[in-house]
């Protein structure tokens, strides 16, 4: 399994897990020059930026401990830059997906959504 598959396993697990959650999701894999956002969604006249990261386990950290700094300041560049407008409602959360892998097949095991994370 290669990592953008994990990846792309994690985000869609992500999306359907906000969408379970009533949220309106209006970008996926959202691209500038200088960082991209994976998820943008809307909720209670709002915009919600999530940042999401897959991993099997914690053994090495929570997986929302990998949003580092660097990593928030680029997401919310390109968040003003997708919002483009003042006073808008914004949040920036991280998804963290859970899986384990058998016989090539990845397996959602838990989804840990953090509000407000950065």
């Amino acid at each position: 399994m290669t990592t953008k598959e994990i990846g792309d396993f994690g985000e869609k697990a992500a999306e359907d897990y906000l969408v379970e959650m009533d949220y309106l999701i209006l970008e996926r894999n959202y691209r500038l020059k200088f960082g991209e956002i994976d998820i943008i969604a809307a909720k209670d006249g709002g915009l919600v930026f999530v940042e999401v990261k897959t991993r099997k386990s914690n053994l090495f950290g929570e997986p929302s401990e990998y949003v580092d700094r660097k990593k928030q300041e680029r997401v919310k560049k390109a968040a003003m830059v997708y919002a483009d407008v003042e006073n808008t409602d914004m949040r920036f959360d991280v998804i963290e997906v859970f899986y384990e892998e058998k016989n090539g097949e990845l397996f959602l095991v838990k989804v840990n959504h953090i509000e407000n994370a950065f």
